[in-house]
């Protein structure tokens, strides 16, 4: 038997950590939690979290590789490189898929129960909407490395039917506790929070395009309890198989989340436009909205939090309660 009944990587990072503290309220701590620390401060988000061990991740394929490590019963691959920004290709296709290639494979041989974190990012500029199904899979066109090297793992899955067997999740827009050491690239709940308390005022891209107002640009908000959920919902199901969108299905603007943290905070909402860099215009996705359908059939029927209660459960809950920039 091995020692650990669950890994779970990227531990530290933010839907990572997450899951952790959820299997440890579930009454599970026989974890290996894997992930790369570096010099960011990601490692607070471990403070308070039961596990049974910590790897570095490249110490976890070099145990896999000389057969040290025994499988356990799941394995929630959740690290990857997550810039958009990224501009080393080769550095992505190595982490983000050859990575999660070998690692699948190494479940696949020994009947461990595989979910992975796809993106989004997967559907560039939505164009062609945000089915999940299998057939759309192949069609779709990344705007940028990190999307394409998530979209790269689920062909390589697609084309070996490995979706028979494992579990991907298509995360839209997640916010919530543990994201503050992503930088720029945590969540506008987090930066409006910290925007507000430091100047009074939210600042948000104008539009520049006709059928949306200033602010009006929407996404998928899905709070990360609900995205831990599915995941591990997916992962107590092995007969539940296949790549998954997980979003609401409900597209909100930013406006609507600027104005929930206001709310949250018991202030009026004080909402500035600010001009959208000249790079990014050609780049910018004006809506996104999960199509939830495939996950809903699969069985997942579970209502999401709103918008409004999850940015008060995360503002109040977490950022103000803890007087924490971490979130």
């Amino acid at each position: 038997m091995s020692e650990f009944r669950v890994i779970v990587t990227g531990g530290a990072g933010f839907i990572g950590s997450q899951v952790v503290r959820e299997l440890n309220r579930r009454g599970a701590d026989d974890i290996l939690v894997v992930d790369h620390l570096g010099t960011s401060d990601k490692w607070r988000n471990l403070v308070g979290l039961r596990f049974a061990d910590y790897l570095e991740k490249d110490d976890l394929l070099r145990r896999i590789g000389d057969g040290s490590l025994d499988p356990p019963q799941a394995v929630f691959h959740l690290g990857a490189c997550s810039a958009t920004t990224e501009r080393d290709a080769s550095y992505l296709a190595a982490n983000n898929f050859a990575y999660t290639r070998d690692l699948c494979a190494w479940c696949l041989e020994h009947g461990t129960r595989f979910v992975y974190a796809s993106s989004a990012a997967t559907y560039g500029d939505g164009s062609q909407g945000y089915s999940d199904a299998d057939e759309v899979t192949p069609t779709l066109r990344p705007l940028n490395m990190y999307g394409y090297s998530k979209h790269m793992f689920d062909l390589w899955a697609l084309r070996r039917d490995a979706f028979k067997l494992i579990a991907g999740l298509k995360y839209f827009n997640v916010y919530g506790p543990g994201e503050a050491h992503k930088g720029d690239m945590r969540s506008v709940v987090h930066k409006a929070w910290g925007q507000i308390r430091e100047r009074g005022y939210v600042e948000l891209f104008r539009s520049h395009r006709e059928a949306y107002e200033d602010g009006g640009q929407v996404r998928d908000f899905i709070y990360v309890k609900d995205a831990v959920d599915v995941t591990l919902w997916l992962g107590e199901r092995r007969e539940v198989s296949g790549l998954f969108n997980c979003g609401t299905g409900e597209a909100r603007s930013w406006n609507d989340l600027a104005a929930a943290v206001f709310r949250a905070l018991g202030r009026d909402p004080d909402i500035r436009y600010i001009e959208m860099p000249e790079a990014l215009r050609g780049k910018y996705q004006y809506h996104t909205q999960a199509d939830p359908r495939k996950l809903r059939a699969a069985g997942y029927d579970r209502a999401f939090t709103s918008l409004e209660d999850g940015v008060a459960d995360y503002v109040v809950g977490h950022l103000e309660a803890d007087g924490d920039p971490r979130g």
